[in-house]
């Protein structure tokens, strides 16, 4: 419920966002540069679009084979399956990011001119990217340290290869090309390293390209990255559950062939 309540609040913005847009890069400007404006903010929203649809979607599949035993005349077993491995969320620097913000904003200060100011316009994401004042751009750099940084952490609390492997090896299944115990679990950490890496720099591409698309243009719009991430999530995870209520009642599921 409260993930729809937010992606309602942010989809509600986009239409004065777009409006905003319009107005600063295409209304009053000559033909050729209306055509040029249109054509660079229409391209940046389909493809950061159509990326965060492929990052909500993606997953690096391990197979995964499940040995044959015999049962008096029979072979049981012998199945292949696979483990999932998801992209990682990036709200979580986010939420960092904006919690002093938030926490100024109820106590009605604006952070002042001194360094607790300066740190204050680091944090916030409008001051990025702005070559008039470069040293705001240092709470960006921060925030990439911490999306990688929050990637591993999160795939650590909730991927363990060593406890993978050794699961593996208690059921009787095997990674192909892998022997069972600490090569297993060194190989699965390794695909979990490469995941983490690929995963984070898609959703950082996500994340910045609408930050340095403001930071340089001086677009301030409240749909970001992050918010697209958002509604994409939510949207995909909805459908995604009543899909499975649907066919729990053998009808066609919306994503069903």
């Amino acid at each position: 419920g409260i993930s729809i309540v937010l992606t309602i609040n942010i989809i509600s913005r986009i239409p004065q966002d777009l409006t905003l847009l319009f107005e600063q890069f295409v209304k009053g400007k000559e033909i050729a540069f209306q055509v040029l404006n249109l054509a660079i903010i229409i391209a940046i929203i389909i493809i950061v679009t159509v990326l965060t649809v492929a990052l909500q979607g993606a997953e690096r599949r391990i197979p995964v084979q499940y040995s044959r035993k015999v049962q008096g005349r029979k072979q049981v077993g012998g199945q292949t399956s696979h483990i999932p491995l998801k992209v990682i969320p990036i709200i979580f620097a986010q939420s960092l990011f904006m919690f002093p913000l938030i926490i100024m904003q109820l106590l009605g200060k604006s952070g002042g001119n001194g360094i607790g100011g300066t740190i204050l316009k680091m944090l916030n994401q409008s001051n990025w990217c702005d070559f008039n004042e470069p040293i705001y751009s240092i709470g960006l750099i921060v925030y990439i340290a911490l999306v990688i940084a929050f990637a591993y952490f999160y795939t650590s609390i909730t991927f363990n290869p060593v406890e993978v492997s050794e699961r593996l090896k208690e059921r009787g299944s095997f990674i192909p090309g892998h022997r069972p115990g600490k090569q297993t679990a060194e190989y699965l950490q390794s695909v979990s390293n490469s995941t983490i890496v690929i995963g984070a720099v898609g959703l950082l591409i996500v994340a910045l390209v609408p930050i340095v698309f403001s930071g340089l243009f001086g677009a301030d719009v409240s749909f970001g990255g992050t918010s697209l991430i958002i509604i994409v999530g939510v949207i995909i995870e909805t459908i995604r559950q009543i899909d499975s209520k649907v066919e729990q009642r053998h009808l066609t599921g919306i994503f069903s062939k």
